[in-house]
């Protein structure tokens, strides 16, 4: 049985004569009623170190919700393939809004459904968010003022059932780890970066925001990918990390490698120095991932600090870190948090104490760099800006209103805005080191006439909004009903067959030439 424990016990009773509260003497079966039994004076949310089951994990992540509605909600972003809700639970000063030039942070785990660490750890640090803010926590009070943080705990609810019926003492290493349509969910995701290095070999430096090929949605998308990318459509995220678990390292970008004959090759972003900054901002902080021992789990990244660049461990194509970074304005990491896929509950409380800080850390880091806000001369938001950094070939774009964020580390910088139709507008900037929040550069462009030409070259419709299903996507559209004979009807045309016919247009039958 797990034992439940009180968030910084410690601080929190040290005034009290008898001592620490002794959560043995509280202990039920359910965490609910214990919430509800505990006496007015103490904290309104602890921790139980225990594996969550589905209802358990959704009850707790709304309760917690409830509790904190002032500060929290959550939302469901899609259905797995099973019908179980993807739900997220959000912190912020504002929840449910976006606010202008506040940064937008997300945490996703389990999306291997046996490597559940990263899930439990999310339980927690829903709840010990919403304790310490009620709790006049000053640090966790600014993160959650200035942030708008998502936490989604589960990607892969299903796989997480097949692996539960083992447990923690009979889980293989691979039982549960796909979806129930058995599609390795990241591996799942659109290939951008082979995309990016054929674009190279032709002198084409573009490395953002590369639109999806028609080709990837040929084949089988699931369920759970979908909701993401959908997600990612809807929310202007900053950084971002993933939680799995099989060794203990803090893995960045790329995860394919540059060569394909060659599967450990070291393959860096144009931001390589952003990325490695922020591998070592969790690593750093974590007991034994920066430890320079090499006889501990993850002892073979000692020598690199913790962090390893994933293609260079090992090359994979189709993963969520590198469609965040050539898809999106997203930074993402993936976390290896630990040697044990599925640990028992006995270890929970350890690894929580171990990872607390990092996870913090980690949040904290997306006020790295500069902010800022691309207006017209009317000091209108204009949606859509590249910002560009002479010298890193990735740019990203402003959000609805004319907002941005760029992850910088220190140094000098040249900084550019650009949009279709205006002016083009540099500034040079200095980031010190230590800085404590992102750096203010705005701009203002001015409109400017363009040739006929010019126009059309500049306002071609791009391809992915020529063709793109995520735009007319209903998440759970999965879980409705079906006529009787539907399914086999739809096995027959591929899925993209209705898209046509919705809009109002006659489906391409020659693209079923191509697909077989």
């Amino acid at each position: 049985m797990a034992w439940p424990y009180f968030l910084d016990c410690d601080r929190f009773f040290a005034s009290n004569e008898e001592g620490c509260f002794n959560p043995l003497e509280h202990l039920t079966d359910q965490i609910d009623v214990a919430v509800e039994t505990q006496p007015s004076e103490m904290p309104s949310t602890f921790l139980q170190f225990t594996h969550h089951t589905y209802s358990q994990m959704i009850s707790i992540l709304k309760r917690t919700a409830a509790r904190c509605s002032q500060i929290s909600r959550t939302y469901g972003i899609g259905r797995s393939h099973e019908g179980k809700e993807l739900l997220v639970i959000e912190f912020s000063d504002n929840p449910g809004q976006h606010e202008l030039l506040e940064p937008e942070f997300k945490y996703i785990a389990n999306i291997h459904g046996n490597e559940v660490l990263g899930r439990e750890l999310l339980i927690y640090l829903a709840q010990y968010l919403c304790s310490e803010y009620r709790l006049g926590n000053e640090r966790i009070q600014n993160l959650i003022n200035s942030t708008r943080i998502h936490l989604l705990p589960s990607m892969n609810p299903d796989g997480y059932e097949v692996a539960s019926e083992e447990g923690p003492e009979q889980n293989g290493w691979t039982s549960g780890r796909q979806n129930a349509q058995n599609l390795d969910l990241n591996r799942n995701f659109p290939d951008l970066t082979v995309l990016l290095y054929q674009m190279r070999r032709g002198k084409r430096q573009k490395s953002d925001h590369i639109p999806i090929p028609e080709s990837y949605w040929w084949g089988k998308v699931a369920p759970e990918t979908k909701a993401v990318m959908k997600w990612m459509r809807t929310v202007p995220f900053v950084l971002s990390a993933s939680l799995h678990g099989g060794d203990l390292v803090a893995s960045y970008p790329f995860d394919l490698s540059r060569h394909p004959l060659d599967e450990k090759v070291f393959s860096p972003t144009p931001d390589d120095k952003v990325f490695k900054a922020l591998a070592k901002a969790y690593a750093a902080v974590h007991p034994l991932m920066s430890e320079k021992s090499e006889n501990r789990c993850g002892g073979k990244f000692a020598k690199s600090g913790g962090i390893v660049n994933g293609a260079e461990w090992y090359s994979f194509a189709g993963g969520m870190g590198d469609y965040n970074y050539l898809g999106s304005n997203c930074f993402e990491l993936t976390l290896e948090m630990g040697c044990e896929k599925y640990p028992a509950e006995d270890e929970l409380y350890t690894s929580w104490q171990e990872h607390k800080e990092p996870l913090l850390n980690f949040m904290e880091m997306v006020h790295a760099g500069i902010k800022g806000i691309v207006k017209d001369e009317h000091g209108n938001g204009i949606k859509g800006a590249r910002i560009s950094v002479r010298g890193i070939g990735h740019d990203i774009l402003t959000a609805e209103d004319g907002d941005y964020w760029r992850l910088l580390t220190p140094g000098v910088y040249i900084v550019s805005a650009h949009a279709p139709g205006y002016t083009k507008m540099l500034k040079k900037i200095n980031l010190p080191p230590n800085m404590r929040k992102a750096g203010r550069v705005d701009f203002s462009l001015r409109k400017v006439v363009l040739e006929p030409d010019q126009f059309d070259r500049l306002f071609k419709e791009d391809t992915q909004e020529q063709y793109d299903p995520l735009a007319n996507y209903d998440p759970y559209e999965q879980t409705q009903s079906r006529e009787p004979g539907a399914e086999e009807e739809e096995e027959k045309k591929p899925w993209w067959w209705g898209y046509f016919t919705m809009v109002g247009g006659n489906p391409p039958t020659w693209l079923l030439k191509r697909q077989n």
